[in-house]
């Protein structure tokens, strides 16, 4: 894989994870933006009832800034623990996507959650673990260098 292709790919990723970082930053203010409630803001981002009180969204928030971090690292200067970290970040996408694709069937079909979960969390979490994939994969140029050489050598001999 290319560098153009892991930074193109660790870009729309951090992207995406730190715009939701800053929604949940947003919602630790007690805003509710975009509902014009706390349990109707619930309701559309989770399909249930669950506060958004700084106790409850700052984690999250740390969370997906820290995860966009780890994604942006791995993409300039590739190591086995940034790797690690982005297939944990493509594990937990993975599982949220397996569950919006179980939420389909499980979920009342009149809800503004089932169409947000159609339409955009589980396609965009499945885009984003391709991504992420894309991304842990990603061994930098230096060591495409060194396995180039290696290969080189090996086929001398």
């Amino acid at each position: 894989m290319s560098d153009r292709t892991a930074t193109r790919a660790a870009a729309v990723l951090a992207s995406v994870l730190t715009t939701d970082a800053l929604f949940h930053l947003y919602w630790a203010t007690g805003s509710t933006w975009p509902a014009a409630d706390e349990k109707s803001l619930s309701y559309a981002v989770l399909g249930t009832e669950a506060p958004f009180t700084p106790p409850v969204v700052l984690p999250l928030a740390a969370l997906l800034l820290t995860a966009s971090g780890i994604v942006v690292a791995q993409s300039r200067r590739p190591h086995r623990l940034l790797r690690l970290g982005t297939l944990a970040v493509a594990a937990g996408l993975s599982l949220r996507t397996l569950a919006g694709v179980y939420w389909l069937f499980a979920q009342d079909t009149g809800t503004a959650f089932y169409w947000l979960n159609l339409g955009l969390y589980t396609p965009l979490c499945a885009v984003l673990c391709a991504a992420a994939l894309k991304v842990a994969r990603h061994q930098g140029s230096a060591a495409q260098e060194s396995t180039a050489r290696w290969e080189d050598a090996v086929r001398v001999r």
